[in-house]
């Protein structure tokens, strides 16, 4: 009975801890910014406030005779956040990137139930039935401004381990510059239909090996010459992209996997759908390439924050534990001096408000230390993982301010539930015991 007691303890102990720091974490900034004005007008006002005010100060004051102790809270709590906001900051940057790739005036076009281009087909004569559909910008010489393309994945060695990893390879139609404008040749030239030419992305020249202009690579026993970098500011910046019908005689491939087109406007999507629907020679569908690529962000964003999140609690167990030593022994050192303010008059309010500002102090300064150090080492640090095409996807890590002030929000949860017992247990400790003890 005595285990079973002591284990319900324990777990209503950390399911308090979880729920304290949720409530914390979950509060909007005004509301934080409100209870802070609420409580420094408090403090200045009325007189038990005031007292509070006056202990809080003789607490700070002695910190740097507790440096060590202290330091352990700052330590712990800035290794939680900087973990944290690193985690969520690379959710974040692979969210961003693949969200900037689509817009609402492109739609791309899939088989139907496909939920990536490798799972998708489109023959050839689909292909241009759909091109032929209503709703299609078309250029000055009055041609469909879209781009029929194929997706393979190829191996080549990594820059920073030398181990080679997968990047997609892209065959697209003559009509690729109209509809993604935003594609920039910074060195070299465009490829030229029908030649065994490549353009290589800048994210896929900074993570893979030999994809400067003017090098060859070795693409399915087959050599094909770089001849320019591109930037485009978004995910297509991890390929190489080449013409789409060379792609598909070296590959061996019949049709195409995607048709993406530039639509007259956003209002046209659905007139585009409804006719590719109509015709029962079609089995697709068609999205706005906005929606595709939100969805093929959404699964790995989503892992990452959980288990960034769940990385950060674990950590933040600990560095509540760790306050609570630091914070129960300083209340032991300090029990005279409790004891005495209490002896003349100071209720237990100002003790416990005094000993929880300062614990939420240490806590926000290593918060700040933590959010500080993330977005040094890692804002617009460049990585790459496995995207929905088995292939790598480069991006940057963003540490936004959003970020940033949800990893002090978890500091100051910390040091919340780190200081509370500690506070309770000072305001509830009896007078003659203390000044026995001390």
């Amino acid at each position: 009975m005595r285990k079973l007691k002591s284990f319900l303890s324990g777990l209503g102990l950390f399911l308090v801890i979880l729920a304290s720091v949720a409530l914390w974490v979950m509060l909007p900034g005004v509301v934080l910014l409100g209870l802070a004005v609420l409580l420094a007008a408090w403090m200045a006002f009325t007189r038990i406030g005031r007292q509070a005010a006056s202990v809080t100060w003789v607490g700070v004051s002695t910190i740097r005779q507790r440096l060590g102790a202290s330091s352990v809270i700052i330590v712990g709590i800035a290794g939680v956040v900087g973990v944290l906001v690193a985690l969520l900051a690379m959710g974040d940057g692979l969210q961003k990137t693949l969200r900037s790739t689509g817009d609402s005036e492109t739609a791309i076009v899939l088989r139907g139930g496909a939920t990536a281009e490798l799972s998708s087909g489109v023959s050839r004569d689909h292909a241009t039935l759909i091109a032929q559909s209503p709703g299609i910008l078309r250029d000055a010489e009055g041609k469909p401004i879209t781009s029929a393309e194929l997706v393979v994945v190829a191996n080549l060695p990594k820059k920073s381990t030398g181990t080679d990893a997968n990047v997609e390879v892209r065959g697209v139609g003559p009509q690729v510059w109209a509809l993604r404008p935003n594609i920039r040749i910074v060195e070299g030239r465009k490829f030229t239909p029908g030649l065994r030419e490549m353009i290589v992305g800048k994210g896929a020249r900074q993570q893979f090996a030999g994809l400067d202009a003017g090098s060859t690579i070795n693409l399915n026993n087959q050599q094909w010459t770089i001849v320019g970098v591109f930037e485009s500011g978004d995910a297509h910046e991890s390929e190489l992209e080449g013409d789409v019908d060379t792609i598909s005689a070296a590959y061996r491939r019949q049709g195409f996997q995607s048709i993406t087109v530039r639509l007259t406007s956003p209002e046209a999507l659905d007139a585009f759908k409804a006719s590719l629907a109509s015709d029962p020679r079609l089995k697709v569908e068609a999205k706005t390439t906005l929606d595709y690529y939100t969805a093929q962000s959404e699964g790995l964003s989503k892992v990452i924050r959980v288990v960034g999140i769940t990385i950060a609690v674990i950590m933040a167990i600990g560095a509540i534990f760790g306050a609570l030593n630091s914070m129960y022994a300083a209340v032991a050192t300090r029990a005279r001096e409790i004891a005495t303010l209490r002896a003349i008059g100071f209720r237990s309010p100002p003790v416990i408000v005094s000993v929880m500002l300062e614990t939420m102090l240490l806590a926000l300064i290593g918060g700040l230390l933590g959010a500080f150090i993330a977005w040094l080492l890692f804002n617009n640090y460049t990585v790459s993982t496995l995207g929905s095409n088995f292939s790598q996807v480069v991006f940057q890590f963003s540490v936004s301010p959003a970020l940033l002030w949800t990893g002090v929000k978890w500091a100051l949860a910390i040091g919340f539930v780190g200081g509370l017992l500690p506070a309770v247990r000072a305001a509830r400790l009896p007078v003659t015991t203390a000044l026995r003890e001390s």
